[in-house]
This record gives structure tokens, C-alpha cells and sequence, in this order.
């Protein structure tokens, strides 16, 4: 069974945000397999469903994104996963560009405090995740205002690109085939 979990904050006021591209991409993955994620459990919405044969458990998690460890340690303790095989953390990068994708199967933070959260929270590095580029944060701008701002009409458009290649990326992962993701999403920003 595999645990995907989107990272975003709760409430209204961040919805469609940069920070949110997590719940968006949980978000895209349940309208394709018909996944209802609104069942609140440790600390999150979760849903459970199947992809390509595989059990998953969807979940945003409700603690806003400084506190995600506390969600994710929940659901990996109750259900019992591998984190470095079957959990998926999905997130924003302002790093990388609109849209495209980064995948790795272990790493540090990276200064993304949702993600520093869940490795103080694991006790580990090793896990896979995805991150979804929202753009870099311009000269000037306070990172905490860039990355709780929405995006632009273009930038939108990009996203949603993003979005699809996201849930095909979390396809390959739960098949197995993480090393094929990598090589898949890793290579574009190379090629362009």
C-alpha cells in the first residue's frame, strides 16, 4: 500500500496558491481514479482507492505546512509503510520552473519548511517525492508572500500541465518504476 500525501495549508485563503500545488496534485490524482478524500483521520483529509492495481491512501494533511510531520508520522505509523518505498510526498519547489517536475527518492529539505517537518518527524531523509515547480520568487519579494500568492492566467495554464504529469509520475512510482520517473521528469528542463 502506498501513502501519497500533497502538501498545502487549510482554509480558504489558500486555495490556488503556490504553497497548494500539493492538495492540487492530490486533487488531480482522485478526479482520475474516483478517490473521495474527505475522511478526516490523523490529522488529514485521506481517501483510500486504487492506481494501477496498487492500494493508496490520498491525504492532505490539516496541520498547515510547517507542522506536516506531525500528519505524515500519523498515517506512516497507523498504516504501516515503508517510507522509502511506499510514501509520496508532494510538493512546491520555487526552484524549478511553472509546471515542471522534479523527482527524487531521498534528500534533505531543501529550506522547504513542510518537508523539513516530515524528516524531523520520520527521523529519515529516504522517502520519494515529487516537486512541482511554482517559478522562482522575484528580486524583492519576501518568499512567504511569493509562495502564499496565486499564479497568473499563463502560469495557471502551466500548472495544470504540471498537474497531469504529476499523477503520471505517481503511476509510475506506485508501479515500481520510480527510476523511469526520474529518468522521465528529471531530463526536460535539460532538453529545453
Amino acid at each position: 500500500m502506498y501513502i501519497i500525501a500533497g502538501l498545502g495549508n487549510p482554509d480558504k485563503q489558500y486555495e490556488g496558491t503556490r504553497h497548494n500545488v500539493g492538495f492540487e496534485v492530490i486533487d488531480a490524482i482522485a478526479g482520475q481514479y474516483n478517490i473521495s478524500v474527505d475522511t478526516r483521520k490523523h490529522r488529514a483529509f485521506i481517501g483510500k482507492g486504487i492506481i494501477g492495481g496498487q492500494k493508496v491512501i490520498l491525504a492532505k494533511p490539516m496541520t498547515y505546512m510547517n507542522l506536516s510531520g506531525e500528519s505524515i508520522f500519523s498515517l506512516v505509523d497507523y498504516y504501516k509503510v515503508d517510507i522509502e518505498q511506499e510514501l509520496i510526498i508532494i510538493y512546491d519547489d520555487v526552484s524549478l520552473g511553472v509546471g515542471q517536475l522534479r523527482i527524487r527518492a531521498k534528500g534533505s529539505a531543501g529550506g522547504h519548511n513542510g518537508i523539513k517537518s516530515i524528516i524531523a518527524h520520520l527521523g529519515s531523509q529516504v522517502f520519494p517525492r515529487i516537486k512541482v515547480g511554482v517559478g522562482e520568487k522575484p528580486p524583492r519579494y519576501d518568499l512567504a508572500d511569493y509562495v502564499l500568492g496565486h499564479f497568473t492566467k499563463a502560469e495557471h495554464e502551466l500548472m495544470e500541465e504540471g498537474y497531469s504529469q504529476a499523477v503520471h509520475a505517481v503511476e509510475m512510482i506506485t508501479s515500481g518504476e520510480i527510476q523511469a520517473a526520474m529518468n522521465e521528469y528529471n531530463r526536460k528542463k535539460k532538453e529545453e
